[in-house]
């Protein structure tokens, strides 16, 4: 099963009835470079996976875990719909996010972008 896909089920249980999932956006709490500069153990000791899930309704900022952003575990937190994510650019997107820094990979900035497109057009 793709990443995607994974994030995308394992947000379900989250939902609410009748929300619709529009995106699901991986992200890390800590800097990549803080493994290449300090080591990975470190770098797991400090770093958190998220799950940026986007709905009709509203963004739900899940936790996945320390070793992969496969599978959301529990709610972190709870933003309106109308969050504007940023246009990403660069190697690294980061959401600030309750004063916590959220790191989003390139390869999820086509879904950051989707949300925003989606979030400007209304619930659909």
């Amino acid at each position: 099963m793709a990443l995607r896909d994974a994030m995308g089920e394992s947000v379900r249980p989250f939902l609410r009835d009748g929300e619709q999932l529009q995106a699901v956006i991986g992200a890390q709490t800590a800097s990549a470079y803080v493994a290449g500069i300090a080591g990975v153990l470190p770098f797991l000791g400090l770093n958190r996976y998220r799950i940026v899930a986007v709905t009709s309704q509203r963004i739900l900022v899940l936790d996945a875990g320390k070793l992969s952003m496969k599978k959301a575990r529990s709610i972190v937190t709870e933003l309106p719909r109308a969050t504007p994510l940023g246009q990403p650019s660069g190697i690294w997107h980061v959401i600030p996010v309750d004063g916590e820094k959220l790191r989003v990979p390139k390869r999820f900035f086509k879904d950051v972008e989707q949300a925003n497109a989606e979030g400007m057009s209304g619930p659909r």
